[in-house]
């Protein structure tokens, strides 16, 4: 059973291109992880992105721990 999260996933394609870092929080096992990585990513896939230009890093996943490392200087360029 999935839990629509409409309201969210509004807020998210409203504010998708204003050139700002999105950061969702909020309490354990409430769907942040589930909004993004399954539901924000078949919205993209739908609307014509490539799958294979989504980056997804779980930061809470141990192969990924270089990546939370605060002085790791991390660069994307579009």
């Amino acid at each position: 059973m999935e839990i629509k999260r409409d309201s969210y996933l509004n807020d998210l394609k409203n504010r998708m291109h204003n050139g700002m870092i999105k950061v969702i929080t909020g309490i354990r096992r409430s769907g942040k992880s589930y909004l993004v990585f399954t539901i924000f990513k078949n919205y993209l896939i739908d609307t014509g992105v490539q799958a294979n230009h989504i980056i997804e890093i779980a930061l809470d996943d141990r192969k990924n721990k270089e990546y939370r490392n605060p002085d790791t200087i991390l660069s994307f360029h579009i």
